[in-house]
């Protein structure tokens, strides 16, 4: 099973940047979606169906044009959820959550902490989330949890960690949680297989950012520990650019 996140900071744009003729050729099993920025009613469906995605799962924010995650199928899941049943979490389409047999397959997309309110709801949001995943386990131990985290684990996923010391994606509270919920039960799968530096996901499109590969890795396959010998790969894919970040790859053997 090849399962893809990714956050494309807008559907539609990404669309127009040649999203779909990319999805083809990468052509995984299930692909999760973050900051999608659309209602479902926005979107030519059929253009996802044509691509080999005939089930699809939208799970839109409130607020018009902001947030939303999605996740596309090759196969029918068994049962989708929408939402976590937490009100301010599921007014921002921040989760959904598709269950095939074997494997139950998430895309996340956890706030940022731009200014202090959203730092504050970003710290509420990683609390109560852990909560709910620690609840979920105990019914669905083979979750894979795909998407836009926000946060920087290590020094090794962020360019330049002495001057991102004070800022949200790297506060030492974000990458302490973060730290808490792999050692919780769940595998960083891109690190399990690959330890080197200067691998990452996502760019300020400030500055030239991109092309001289400053960035952070913060988009995530996590995988369940039940999970572990299914393992296969997992990639960062950099050369798709739809997006100031790119996909994630990770593959399981069924």
């Amino acid at each position: 099973m090849k399962i893809i996140s990714y956050n494309v900071n807008g559907i539609r744009a990404a669309i127009k940047k040649g999203f779909l003729e990319w999805l083809v050729s990468a052509n995984p099993d299930v692909i999760c979606l973050q900051e999608t920025k659309a209602t479902a009613d926005q979107l030519d469906l059929s253009l996802f169906e044509e691509a080999g995605y005939p089930y699809h799962y939208w799970f839109s924010a409130e607020k018009k044009g902001y947030s939303g995650v999605a996740i596309l199928s090759k196969t029918e899941p068994k049962n989708v959820v929408y939402g976590t049943g937490i009100d301010y979490m599921d007014k921002e389409g921040r989760n959904i959550r598709a269950d095939f047999d074997g494997v139950s397959v998430m895309s996340l997309y956890l706030p940022s902490g731009t200014n202090i309110d959203r730092l504050e709801l970003k710290l509420q949001y990683m609390a109560d989330f852990q909560t709910y995943i620690n609840a979920l386990k105990q019914d669905i131990p083979n979750l894979v949890i795909c998407g836009d985290y926000n946060i920087c684990h290590e020094a090794i996923d962020i360019h330049d960690p002495v001057r991102n010391a004070k800022v949200s994606g790297f506060l030492p509270v974000e990458r302490e949680w973060i730290d808490n919920f792999i050692n919780n039960g769940f595998i960083d799968s891109f690190r399990f297989f690959n330890k080197e530096p200067h691998h990452y996901s996502w760019w300020t499109y400030r500055a030239n950012a991109r092309n001289n590969n400053k960035g952070w890795r913060i988009d995530y396959n996590m995988v369940a520990e039940p999970l572990q010998d299914k393992l296969k790969r997992a990639v960062i894919l950099p050369e798709a650019k739809h997006s100031d970040h790119c996909p994630i790859l990770v593959e399981l053997n069924e």
